[in-house]
């Protein structure tokens, strides 16, 4: 299949063809995303079996067992959401080496990085013998995720040609929603093998860790990581080797001019706070924040907890949890489908009405029908089950995988691998506020912790409507040219220094 890459009148015409190796690259490197979203479903699966409870959180099962159990406080407990949330902390920690790793070694190398720490931690969760052991291996699979969210993405967005860039890149969202429903899966039947089948489920980790490890063996490092390292002749060949045509050399020249440029940024942290910086920065930094406070992880870590909030048995809430998985998965191939197509704005747009509803309409319920104890109706739960089905359609086509897109496109290459770094950590931190602090706020807020994201998502959607411009189809190194300088409120950071001597 062959496309030219064009962004407009401007720019330059690069002609590609979406190879049978590029596509093997994609699905190779988009395992790191498989084994997030598997880390972010296994969570929520383990932390309400009781094999698990009674071995490492005594107080937590001793408070599930009572007949009046508050239902919105069952399992608040902060070392219980420790276990959760260490992983984000220390991928937040991480994702700055990978940065430096990404830089000096390339994406490939960092992407082998995180699958060794990927099955260390494995092995250290699965076969934990006391709460020290437990949360050491989570801080190593946060060291797993951080160094493989940086490098997957970046690699993603250069090697896929421009005008399936969006696509491409929302294959790593896939393998996330992919390895949440595996996890509620592997939930779903090890929640019945006792007294180890926590193990079971922590250590199906190793497996697409391993893919990950030798997969990474064959595929090839990206032109412009080459090219960024003086490895031109390299670079020039990787590029004629994933375009799948032979007259490459515009592309080539593009991508030596901007690794000239990058080269003479010494420290790109500090270049990301210049004003010609700002726009992906900020854009970037609070997509993050906004990822999170759609409410998605929390729904994720803890979709078997909830559906035992609202009254579904231990192994009904995992199936529903499995079912919301599913849906997660084929609204991601929306996702794909559309990004190309629609644009990126229509996508934030239309979700933020669409989760907004959802969110109001399950928070009303659980205000009305769900006291301090007992459980909801039948009819009255099965709504908040669908309405939470429907909330993850919205978020899995549009938050959820432009959320790295847009970050990962829209930095030059002098700041790219820097604030792509910024913005994973800045992922994993909102990720570790909430992963910590959902079920205090739960037992705290009650049913208010809906109407709380819903106003966070009304925030958003204001945001992407006023201030994320269009990069469908741009070139990832001319976005300043074509998506910066001629945006209303972004023109202002885009001035040359010809133009800051003038104003001077």
């Amino acid at each position: 299949m062959a496309v030219v890459v064009s962004s407009n009148g401007n720019a330059p015409a690069f002609e590609a063809k979406l190879t049978v190796y590029v596509f093997i690259c994609v699905v190779i490197a988009a395992f790191g995303g498989l084994i997030f979203g598997y880390d972010i479903g296994i969570s929520g699966g383990v932390t309400a079996m009781d094999d698990f409870l009674k071995e490492f959180f005594p107080a937590v099962w001793e408070r599930k067992k009572h007949a009046h159990e508050n239902n919105y406080c069952k399992y608040d407990n902060q070392f219980l959401q420790l276990f959760t949330s260490s992983l984000y902390l220390a991928a937040l920690v991480a994702s700055f080496f990978a940065s430096a790793v990404c830089s000096k070694l390339g994406r490939k190398p960092t992407m082998q990085f995180a699958s060794i720490f990927f099955l260390i931690g494995v092995g250290l969760t699965a076969g934990a013998v006391n709460l020290i052991m437990l949360i050491f291996g989570r801080i190593l699979l946060g060291f797993g995720v951080g160094f493989g969210n940086q490098a997957v993405p970046l690699f993603l967005s250069e090697i896929a040609p421009a005008q399936l860039r969006g696509g491409l890149n929302i294959v790593f969202q896939l393998m996330v929603t992919i390895g949440i429903l595996i996890a509620n899966l592997v939930n779903y039947f090890t929640a019945k093998v006792h007294p180890y089948g926590w193990r079971i489920a922590l250590g199906g980790a190793a497996i697409p860790a391993v893919f990950l490890l030798f997969g990474s063996l064959i595929i090839c490092e990206t032109p412009t990581s080459l090219i960024e390292r003086n490895k031109n002749e390299e670079g020039k060949e990787a590029l004629r080797k994933i375009r799948g045509v032979e007259d490459i050399n515009e592309e080539y020249e593009s991508i030596v001019h901007a690794c000239d440029i990058a080269s003479q940024v010494k420290d790109p942290f500090r270049k990301l706070l210049k004003p010609a910086s700002r726009p992906p920065f900020i854009i970037g930094m609070l997509l993050q924040l906004f990822q999170q406070f759609t409410g998605i992880n929390a729904i994720m870590f803890y979709a078997p907890v909830l559906f035992q909030t609202v009254g579904f048995g231990s192994e009904a809430a995992l199936l529903s949890a499995v079912i919301t998985g599913t849906i997660n998965v084929l609204s991601t191939f929306v996702g794909i489908y559309l990004v190309d197509k629609t644009g990126r704005r229509f996508l934030l747009l239309q979700s933020s009405v669409h989760m907004l509803i959802c969110q109001l309409i399950i928070g009303i319920i659980l205000e009305k029908d769900l006291g301090t104890t007992g459980t909801l109706g039948k009819p009255q739960a099965l709504v908040v089950v669908i309405f939470v089905c429907v909330y993850v359609m919205g978020f899995a086509w549009s938050w959820g995988p432009l959320g790295w897109l847009i970050p990962s496109e829209t930095f030059p290459l002098e700041t790219r691998s820097a604030g792509f770094a910024v913005a994973v950590s800045c992922n994993m931190f909102f990720t570790f506020v909430i992963a910590q602090a959902f079920l205090s706020m739960l037992c705290g807020m009650r049913s208010g912790i809906f109407f709380f994201f819903s106003a966070w998502i009304v925030v958003m959607g204001l945001f992407a409507m006023f201030f994320i411009p269009e990069t469908k189809g741009v070139a990832i190194d001319d976005m300043r040219e074509s998506v910066w300088k001629p945006h209303w409120f972004w023109k202002r950071y885009m001035l040359d220094e010809d133009d800051v001597e003038k104003r001077n």
